[in-house]
């Protein structure tokens, strides 16, 4: 990476060597005629973290960033110039059928033992972050009477066993009018099988329905060792049963609620291994310097934790797409890389049932942040991966099977890859951000890392850690990912709370549910 220095100076980060276009650095931009240390010159005003050209790049000619073409010059664009989005054409999507398989599988780096955190370990075996009660829902009907439930223990209830972070209702929009039966339908309903068991929810079954919808309860506790052979009466009530109405309701949900207090409450955190860490990573509001800063950290965190023996989950099919390529040679086997291309190819074909392709990922946000397309939007989110083999996929709410580094299929959507990620067994959660937002889960505890200083400082209450010093040079890269590394054992062990937790801010469970609605 090719940082050019001075603090008064135009500034501007070139990432590869065969770069044409590099980042502009500097908060205020920088104007038409400004001259940088290597003698480059604008030809009109650039914007923060939008691109200049390094060089004369004719009309046709490939312009490149991260080494790699993110798009073709439209019209022939001189050296100096602002690359805007107009200016380019986008490259087509690496064909799925002729990509190289497990051919550079990188070698494990050196273990890294010692490493624990203070947990609550689950009868199922996982770790928990956090020791939580969640309260399963089998549709929406039900979502009033059971916030009002949980408003109500939170207030009176929960004060008597201050061993448990929280109550949260695992409420969500399916479960009734839906096509339940349909092929698709599989996905949203092993989600909600998969959330109630998330390791932060100490593996205490409940259930809140209607009666008389189309989720029946037994779909999500099919007699399993969740339920540990419990009639269903133990963990399961129907609002339809209540003969003394909303009172009744609200007086049976609170009792079946302390019930489960009560054992939460006798949990105490011990001693565990890193390697009990599952880690999912993903960013929203992103802009150029996420693949120059935060992102690159969080890969050099992920393959330390890696080498610890932790899971670690990167996301976002959109935002994989176009970086497959790099993907694939990277995958522990053959058939990790089939999985890779398997899931890509059957999200390519659900976006083209809906007429859409990948490019309908970017927001204005993106845009505005520098980012031209969604080719370039993948690089730098790919870079969240590390460098590490790539050891299993994790098809859309299921849940992950192995350590090492994973790939959760998922969307793009900030809110299904964040419930996705909770069902394939997250216990921390790691979301990098340029632009900013206050995005938050119920279930764990969130880290916000901004991709640049002047958003931390304007957000000094909302983001976590600031990865915007690494273009200022107080960090190095490498040292930002160990910070993260220990910041994740503390946030895990409860010694840090995240801004999110303190605020109590957290986004709606949203379910991908590619099946019809009836």
């Amino acid at each position: 990476m090719q940082l050019i220095p001075h603090q008064d100076s135009p500034r501007y980060v070139r990432l590869h060597p065969d770069d044409n276009v590099a980042i502009v650095i500097n908060e205020q931009g920088v104007a038409e005629g400004g001259r940088f240390p290597d003698g480059l010159v604008t030809r009109e005003a650039i914007p923060q973290s939008h691109k200049v050209t390094l060089v004369d790049i004719p009309a046709g000619g490939a312009v490149l960033r991260y080494g790699t073409v993110i798009g073709h010059a439209l019209q022939a664009i001189p050296r100096g110039t602002w690359v805007r989005e107009e200016l380019l054409s986008i490259p087509e999507a690496p064909a799925l059928d002729r990509l190289p398989m497990a051919t550079a599988v990188p070698p494990a780096l050196p273990a890294l033992p010692g490493y624990s955190f203070e947990g609550f370990r689950n009868p199922d075996g996982s770790v928990g972050t956090r020791n939580i009660l969640g309260v399963t829902t089998t549709v929406q009907c039900v979502t009033g009477v059971l916030d009002h439930c949980v408003e109500r223990v939170r207030k009176e209830v929960l004060p008597r066993y201050p061993n448990v972070d929280d109550v949260v209702a695992l409420t969500h929009s399916y479960g009734c009018g839906v096509a339940i039966n349909a092929p698709d339908a599989v996905i949203p309903i092993r989600t909600l099988h998969n959330l109630a068991r998330n390791p932060n929810l100490g593996g205490q079954a409940l259930v809140i329905g209607l009666g008389c919808e189309k989720l029946q309860a037994e779909q999500l506790m099919p007699g399993d060792a969740f339920t540990a052979g419990q009639d269903e009466e133990a963990w399961l009530f129907r609002l339809q049963d209540s003969a003394t109405g909303f009172s009744g309701m609200v007086e049976q949900i609170m009792g079946m609620i302390e019930d489960r207090l009560k054992v939460l409450d006798a949990r105490r955190r011990e001693t565990c291994p890193a390697s009990e860490l599952v880690l999912g990573m993903q960013c929203g509001g992103s802009d150029a310097f996420s693949g120059v800063t935060a992102n690159p950290a969080l890969g050099v965190a992920a393959d330390l934790l890696v080498r610890a023996g932790a899971t670690v989950m990167f996301s976002e099919n959109t935002e994989v797409r176009d970086g497959i390529h790099l993907l694939t040679p990277r995958a522990a086997t053959p058939e990790v890389a089939q999985a890779l291309v398997r899931e890509l190819e059957w999200y390519d074909r659900y976006l083209a049932r809906g007429m859409a392709d990948r490019s309908a990922n970017t927001t204005p946000g993106n845009k505005k942040g520098g980012l031209n397309n969604i080719v370039e939007k993948a690089m730098g989110s790919i870079a969240k991966s590390g460098n590490s083999a790539i050891a299993g996929v994790v098809a859309p709410g299921e849940r992950v099977r192995g350590k090492g580094l994973q790939f959760c299929a998922t969307p793009a959507s900030d809110f299904i890859c964040g419930t996705l990620q909770l069902a394939a067994g997250m216990n921390l959660h790691v979301f990098t951000t340029g632009r900013g937002t206050p995005y938050g889960l119920s279930m764990v505890p969130v880290i916000k890392v901004s991709t640049r200083t002047q958003l931390a400082e304007r957000w000094p209450d909302l983001i976590d850690v600031d990865a915007g010093r690494i273009t200022s040079g107080r960090v190095s890269l490498e040292e930002l990912g160990w910070e993260l590394f220990h910041y994740y054992l503390d946030v895990a062990s409860g010694k840090q709370r995240t801004w999110a937790e303190k605020h109590r801010l957290h986004n709606d469970l949203t379910l991908f549910n590619p099946a019809p609605v009836t």
